[in-house]
């Protein structure tokens, strides 16, 4: 199967592997890989069918200030894919228009100029992990995830590497009986919370041209879907800078100790973020970017086993 080929010459440096890197659910995501050479590869359930791309990077002839990036697709979704790519990689952000005044910040915004906040433009492909990491620890969620398209999703067009899947279909997740959920480990309320919205997913998928705030109301509007996973669907399929993540086990306290030199909890991490209003995503990232995180004192949340279901 030959590949349709892209070459994109960004105008401004674009961190290729950063950028694609929120997409990737745990080391063995069947949907998302990085091989020996560096290469990214993603999967997609696009309109126009099942798709791989295989993106690269290098600094163009602008140095530093310019990015050329080498894609090949496969499968029939591959023109759309090819199409989309410079708004994966965040053609449509503005970074130009942050400006951080904590130290911290500043720092964290040179030294990742080409973290750009990207949209796939796929809001199912981004709710349904989500849904599945609600309240429980990653490990758990990326296993359920890993299991459900190993086993539901399609084999990956094109020579992609071994073991990767095509996101499955609304209707497949819909359909998905009791026991598969229970075998992969995802109690009945993610379960549920899941096929409800693939019941839906046509209405889903058009809020990548609505404004934030009404982007937020259509998700919330779903059966087990809160403020914490709206923002992590509407950061990575809205390309949403400014879709900051409330209701998180960790990120609340990250954030206080890299701004503020203390843990606070969400009232007091959104305090912190009130100057960056427009950009609270791109901050919060930039904070995960440092490392800065408080001393940890307490217990660690456990990898539930699945008998326990």
């Amino acid at each position: 199967m030959s590949p349709l080929l892209r070459d994109w010459h960004a105008r401004f440096p674009v961190d290729v592997r950063l950028v694609l890197s929120v997409h990737r659910r745990g080391s063995g995501d069947p949907a998302f890989r990085i091989d020996p050479a560096g290469a990214v590869w993603r999967t997609c359930l696009t309109p126009a069918g099942p798709g791989t791309l295989r993106v690269t990077a290098r600094p163009g002839a602008g140095g530093q200030t310019v990015t050329l990036v080498n894609a090949a697709a496969w499968g029939p979704g591959a023109g759309w894919l090819l199409e989309i790519l410079p708004a994966m990689l965040g053609a449509s952000d503005r970074p130009e228009s942050f400006s951080p005044v904590h130290p911290l910040l500043r720092e964290m915004a040179v030294r990742y100029r080409g973290a750009r906040v990207g949209r796939s433009c796929r809001v199912l492909e981004a709710l349904v992990p989500a849904i599945l990491e609600q309240k429980v620890v990653g490990l758990e969620a990326f296993r359920a995830w890993r299991l459900l398209l190993t086993r539901f999703g399609r084999p990956a067009p094109g020579p992609a590497p071994a073991g990767m899947r095509v996101f499955p279909s609304a209707a497949v997740w819909a359909a998905i009986p009791s026991w598969e959920w229970h075998q992969a480990g995802v109690e009945g309320v993610r379960a549920r919370a899941v096929a409800g919205a693939a019941r839906v997913a046509g209405r889903l998928e058009e809020i990548g041209a609505l404004a934030g705030a009404d982007a937020d109301r259509r998700l919330r509007a779903l059966p087990g879907i809160g403020p914490w996973t709206s923002a992590e669907v509407r950061q990575r399929a809205c390309g949403d800078a400014d879709a900051v993540t409330v209701g998180d086990y960790n990120l609340p306290a990250a954030v206080g100790w890299a701004l503020a030199g203390r843990t606070v909890d969400d009232a007091g991490m959104l305090e912190l973020l009130a100057p960056y209003a427009g950009h609270r995503y791109r901050a919060t990232r930039l904070v995960e970017l440092s490392g800065a995180r408080p001393p940890r004192r307490g217990p660690r949340m456990p990898v539930r086993r699945y008998g326990a279901f």
